[in-house]
């Protein structure tokens, strides 16, 4: 997978030495081959925003290095990926 853009990113307030933060993803849009992501950096005490990036999108590559399908659909969980893993046992 590649980084194919990466929109502005935009500091909306600053943090300070000793914050505790938290980075937040979240899948907007699945493409055939790409992926749309938006993204969140925060305070995680007080949840106020301290940068945002509204777009991010990822390409995967085969081992052509061409654009190949990715197969995936809708965001999967890793908590619901070990899930299906214990089912199958």
């Amino acid at each position: 997978v590649v980084t194919k853009y990466i929109s502005e990113i935009n500091f909306v307030s600053a943090s300070r030495q000793g914050d505790i933060i938290e980075l937040g993803i979240t899948a907007t849009e699945f493409g055939r081959t790409s992926i749309t992501l938006t993204c969140e950096v925060r305070n995680k005490i007080t949840r106020k925003s301290i940068l945002t990036v509204e777009k991010m999108v990822f390409v995967n590559l085969g081992e052509d290095g061409l654009p190949a399908p990715h197969g995936r659909t809708e965001i999967r969980y890793v908590k619901d990926q070990f899930k299906d893993d214990e089912a199958v046992q």
